[in-house]
């Protein structure tokens, strides 16, 4: 059982709705030559959405950046003109979208699709 898959089980438990999956430490960027690195694998995330009937909003990558910032108070998601800050707001966009069609569609259950 993935860790998506067991994540999902005691979501459902605790009648958490479910908006969908992000592959967080998807990747990482060396910011040296612009390398990138799929250090824990890539795309389980997405084929664990696919599988399970849930969205994929979207991926975050690894890097210290996201932790320095936000911890000096500058959170890297307000940054649209990184590459952190767009994979932010790409999620952010898209949770948004499955958070706006539940409320126009005035369904209670907006786990799955």
């Amino acid at each position: 059982m993935t860790v998506a898959s067991k994540a999902i089980a005691m979501f459902q438990k605790l009648n958490v709705p479910i908006l969908g999956i992000v592959e967080n430490m998807s990747y990482y960027v060396c910011p040296e030559c612009g390398h990138r690195e799929e250090i824990f694998g890539h795309g389980g995330a997405r084929e664990a959405a696919h599988r399970l009937g849930f969205p994929f909003l979207g991926e975050i990558p690894l890097d210290p950046a996201i932790r320095i910032q936000s911890d000096s108070g500058k959170p890297v998601a307000l940054d649209d003109s990184t590459l952190y800050g767009k994979a932010f707001r790409e999620v952010a966009e898209a949770l948004a979208a499955r958070i706006s069609v539940a409320n126009y569609q005035g369904t209670e259950d907006i786990s799955i699709e």
